[in-house]
């Protein structure tokens, strides 16, 4: 499996993040959301496959980015259990 970062900025004020928080975990059972807007999740899939996924549960004004990851990371400042999921599901070089 290949994992990938998906971040958003839905722009309309008082706009309902559920759908597309649904639509993110529908994706993979293996998924990170540590971060406000931002997820990781474990996927067969590609990054335009996930893209087109998601676009229905978004405004065209918001912004969406899916990232294919790979190699080094660093962080700071996350409990145990956001840490331990970085360090068992992020690919390495």
């Amino acid at each position: 499996m290949k994992t990938y970062l998906i971040g958003y900025d839905l722009n309309r004020s008082g706009q309902d993040y559920k759908d597309l928080i649904d639509a993110i975990k529908e994706l993979s059972h293996t998924w990170w959301h540590c971060l406000d807007s931002t997820w990781i999740i474990k996927s067969t899939s590609t990054a335009s496959a996930i893209r087109d996924t998601l676009i229905p549960h978004i405004d065209n004004n918001d912004e969406l980015l899916v990232v294919l990851l790979g190699g080094e990371g660093a962080w700071t400042g996350f409990t145990d259990e956001c840490s331990k999921w970085l360090i068992d599901n992020l690919p390495t070089t």
